[in-house]
């Protein structure tokens, strides 16, 4: 009997741990390794937990994020606000609402210096009406409001200029149950100007004590449109004057071209490019048409899209649906413009951090295995598989020399290129799957091809159990064998806990998917 056949440390099935390793075992019934609880927090951050995964429900694996963010908040909570502080405001995640969660963890479950950090925080999380009104909703099942609460909900208004305050008044008016009015009523802020006090007094109560020439502006709209007026140009021009966003203008006249082409002026970016499918359906954009070429100038602008804090998955979601015509949730069509789809497929990839090539050899696995293309990606209709993809897609558009695969239990090759258009790419993921899960599969491929590779990148959710061996120990064999160093980057697609990153092998990393700073990070992380 040869006993190493069942006690190996270089190569065991990954049905079983590596003896020795720590690992623990996924949720797909294979070993691999637990995150550490501060990248698990990055996770959850940036990825959220909205759809659960193939394996876990949304309700449990939003259970273990909140614990492990409480553990956190316990252990260190100075730490867990300033981390969610950085996140939020770099715009590294898709969505605000996890950073929103867990600062209302810090604030109502941390002792009394954290609570006091995060409430202190509040301005630089909530930086939007809507944000605020989330953090309240969530705050509120976790915590009273006690004079902590209210001191910071109040300074949030009164910290605002006037101005600012008004254009956060008009455009965020209320959600989830909460509005200003409930906020003002409940904060009691005092106003630190004769303007916030003619504001406050509108909000509460209706009336507009003073001048504030937005308030009256907005008022006359609705009165014009309850009127019925003949003709838009009363409309644009109120617009045009007070840059009137489009939550601000009543909805009878969100189709008519004229009034979208007097918001599109000043329209936020992010509002934009949300905003494409109806400006195209009213007929404001059509192939040539001066507002088309006006949205494509903007697409084109990185510093527009860097300084509006524009997600690339909010642009990749903006470019599969606008280009499909047909909207996920919904029965409106239009016919999409061509210009702005390629523009869209530009921002795409402006909007990750621009880095210059490491000149290494790579080999990128997507994993396209049934977990990868049932689960989605921070809530948005895209399958994790899909936004591999589309990853894979932008280190392409960075390094030279790249080989793209796709595996689940079997592996083959994958037609994507750094310059194809992302539908394209996406078209060869989509609904796309062929069994288990194999992660060493890349690197088995590389030793037995004799390919030389620097760089290993597996996107995946590390729901790997199929093969006979460990993708770490594949890593081990493929170095010596082909006697390069080679390095793993694992990119993590769904906030589970896990991963095949050993974390005793310092040439692997584990980083989190549609994290904007994923790129430098890597390319740092090579070259070191």
């Amino acid at each position: 009997m040869r006993f190493t056949k069942h006690y190996s440390k270089k190569q065991t099935d990954q049905s079983q741990p590596i003896p020795g390793s720590g690992q623990v075992r996924n949720k797909a019934g294979g070993y691999i390794w637990s995150l550490d609880p501060w990248k698990l927090l990055d996770r959850f951050l940036i990825l959220g937990t909205e759809g659960g995964t193939y394996y876990v429900g949304e309700q449990k694996i939003t259970r273990e994020q909140a614990e492990n963010a409480v553990g956190l908040i316990k252990s260190d909570g100075k730490k867990v606000v300033e981390r969610v502080v950085e996140v939020s405001k770099s715009g590294r995640a898709p969505k605000n609402d996890p950073a929103l969660f867990v600062l209302a963890l810090a604030s109502a479950l941390g002792d009394t210096e954290t609570r006091q950090e995060a409430l202190g925080a509040l301005s630089a999380v909530c930086r939007t009406g809507t944000h605020l009104f989330q953090f309240v909703s969530e705050a509120e099942q976790l915590r009273g409001w006690g004079r902590g609460m209210r001191k910071a909900i109040a300074n949030w208004y009164t910290s605002a200029d006037a101005d600012d305050l008004t254009y956060q008044s008009l455009k965020y008016q209320q959600r989830g149950g909460w509005s200003h009015r409930d906020l003002l009523r409940l904060a009691h802020p005092k106003p630190p100007t004769e303007e916030h006090r003619i504001l406050f007094k509108w909000i509460v109560d209706g009336e507009l004590t003073g001048p504030n020439a937005k308030i009256e502006a907005f008022e006359q709209l609705k009165r014009l449109a309850a009127e019925g007026a003949g003709d838009s140009e009363p409309y644009v021009k109120l617009i045009r004057e007070n840059r009137f966003t489009r939550e601000c203008v009543p909805t009878e006249l969100l189709t008519d071209p004229d009034v979208w082409d007097a918001l599109l002026d000043e329209m936020p970016m992010t509002a934009m490019v949300r905003n494409l499918a109806n400006m195209t359906r009213c007929g404001l954009l059509a192939p040539g048409s001066a507002a088309t070429n006006q949205v494509i100038g903007r697409l084109r602008n990185e510093t527009l899209l860097r300084r509006a804090r524009v997600h690339p998955l909010t642009l990749l979601l903006a470019q599969a649906t606008y280009a499909g015509g047909r909207g996920f949730r919904g029965s409106n069509e239009w016919v999409p413009v061509p210009e702005i789809v390629d523009a869209l497929d530009g921002a795409f990839r402006l909007a990750f951090s621009a880095v210059e090539p490491t000149e290494r050899r790579y080999l990128l696995g997507v994993d396209v295995s049934g977990s990868m293309s049932s689960a989605t990606v921070a809530g948005s209709p895209l399958s994790a598989c899909e936004a591999a993809t589309a990853m894979a897609i932008v280190t392409m558009g960075t390094e030279k020399a790249c080989t793209p695969m796709a595996f689940a239990d079997g592996l083959r090759p994958l037609p994507l290129s750094g310059k194809m258009r992302l539908i394209d790419g996406l078209a060869h993921t989509r609904n796309v799957n062929f069994g288990g899960t194999d992660c060493a599969l890349p690197m088995i491929h590389a030793q037995k091809h004799k390919l030389d590779v620097d760089v290993f990148v597996v996107y995946t959710d590390s729901e790997t159990w199929y093969g006979k061996i460990h993708p770490a120990q594949a890593l081990a064999e493929y170095r010596q064998s082909r006697g390069i160093g080679a390095k793993l980057i694992v990119v993590g697609m769904c906030a589970n806990r896990f991963t095949i990153a050993d974390p005793n092998d310092a040439g692997m990393i584990d980083v989190v998917g549609f994290d904007t700073s994923v790129p430098q990070a890597m390319r740092e992380f090579v070259l070191i």
